[in-house]
This record gives structure tokens, C-alpha cells and sequence, in this order.
């Protein structure tokens, strides 16, 4: 029995750990910072010689320091108008890498029967590679509008909304738990940015990974140091 709120690099509150995987039914993660690496929308500006100023409103949409998220996104995928469509795939091939322990817990997740949800508000260019090589369940994203090959720097409206922001995520994994039959609180939100505050809080248990100032101070679980295995430790297999 884990009796200190504090491990080395790992925090929690809320909670009284050991808790058990299989008494969940779902875990949604977050994509961009979280399950990968970098964030891809500024890997594609840096491509085009933008990447300081996408990446300077990236950083204040993740601090929750722009209210509106979907203008704020909308801004930053227009700066990629002209992008050529291969750029995509050289973002993927070249700079995708997933973070530590992410295979780790999403392989315990299945084995425990969970649903591996992943909802961003990143593009389905990359979450299309991401589901299957990771084996995730279900997704959530935005499409990026090409013609003759390159980016308009517009988004495709989608059969359930316009843009994947934090209230949509929060939706989409709502949605996942009633057609699974379950509440809210058997489910795991993993994210890092303030977009991801909405689903974080809906859920039976938050995970802030390597998480934003904003995020920290509200989630069950912090991991500060190492990956996202260290979840592991305080929701046992």
C-alpha cells in the first residue's frame, strides 16, 4: 500500500492508490506532447520556416493563455497554406517518435479489457498511422484539407462537428463510455495541454503527463519524471 501522495518525478491527490486497471473501462490519451514527442503542427511550420510563430501560439493554446482554442488552431493551420501533402510524411517518418512507456501502458490497457481512445486536436494524417501501430481502439481528429497535393490551410468540417478542441474530446469520451455502458468515472484521461482539461476532469482518473502548469495543479496523477508507465505504479495490472 502506497501511503505518501509522492514518489520521486510522480504526484498524486484524489485518489488512494493501489487502484486496479481492470476496474476500468476506458483511457483516452491525448496525442501531441503526450503519446508523442513533439507537437506535429509545429514540425510541419518548421518545414516551412514558421515554426517560431506557430509554435509560439501552440505554446499559449496548451497554458490555456487563448481562449478560443478552435481560432487559435484555425490560425495556425492557415500559416501552412502551400504546404506540399509529402511534408506530412516526412514529419511522420522523420520527427514522430513515442513517448517512453506509452506502448507499455496501452499493451497493460488491453490486457485488461480497456478501450485505448485516442482524441486530439491534431490531424488524421498522422492519428490514421498512430491507431494502427499502437493498436488503439477508436480516435478523434481533425482533417487537414488538400488539393492538387497541397495544404489549403483549412480544416474539413466533420458529421460531428468542425474542430476537435477540449470540449470535444470531453464528448467523444462520453460517447465511447455510454456505448460501452459505463459512466464517466471508470474512465482515465491522459493529456498534458489545457485542451485536454475538459476530459481530465470528467473522468474517474486524470493523468497530467510531463503536463502543463495549468494542468498539474488539477489532475489526480502527475508524472513529472520518467513515462508514462509510471501510471503503473499507483494503477496496478
Amino acid at each position: 500500500m502506497l501511503h505518501p501522495s509522492s514518489l520521486p518525478g510522480l504526484q498524486w491527490r484524489g485518489i488512494a492508490p493501489p487502484l486496479r486497471l481492470s476496474d476500468f473501462k476506458v483511457i483516452a490519451f491525448d496525442m501531441d506532447s503526450t503519446l508523442i514527442s513533439i507537437e506535429t503542427l509545429d514540425e510541419m511550420a518548421d518545414l516551412m520556416g514558421k515554426k517560431a510563430e506557430v509554435a509560439a501560439l501552440t505554446e499559449a493554446a496548451m497554458r490555456g493563455e487563448i481562449v478560443d482554442y478552435k481560432q487559435s488552431l484555425r490560425a495556425r493551420v492557415a500559416l501552412l497554406a502551400g504546404m506540399p501533402e509529402a511534408f506530412l510524411d516526412e514529419v511522420y517518418d522523420q520527427r514522430v517518435r513515442i513517448n517512453p512507456g506509452a506502448e507499455a501502458l496501452i499493451a497493460a490497457c488491453k490486457a485488461a479489457g480497456l478501450t485505448c481512445l485516442l482524441v486530439t486536436g491534431g490531424f488524421t494524417c498522422f492519428t490514421d498511422k498512430l491507431r494502427v501501430r499502437l493498436g488503439l481502439d477508436d480516435v478523434r481528429a481533425n482533417v487537414l484539407e488538400i488539393q492538387e497535393g497541397r495544404l489549403t490551410g483549412r480544416l474539413v468540417p466533420q458529421a460531428w462537428g468542425d474542430i476537435c478542441d477540449g470540449e470535444e474530446k470531453r464528448r467523444k469520451l462520453a460517447e465511447v463510455c455510454a456505448g460501452l455502458g459505463v459512466g464517466l468515472e471508470r474512465a482515465i484521461a491522459v493529456g498534458d495541454g489545457a485542451n485536454d482539461l475538459p476530459m481530465m476532469r470528467a473522468a474517474g482518473v486524470s493523468v497530467g503527463y510531463h503536463a502543463k502548469p495549468a494542468v498539474r495543479q488539477e489532475v489526480n496523477i502527475e508524472i513529472n519524471e520518467g513515462g508514462l508507465e509510471r501510471v503503473l505504479e499507483l494503477i496496478l495490472i
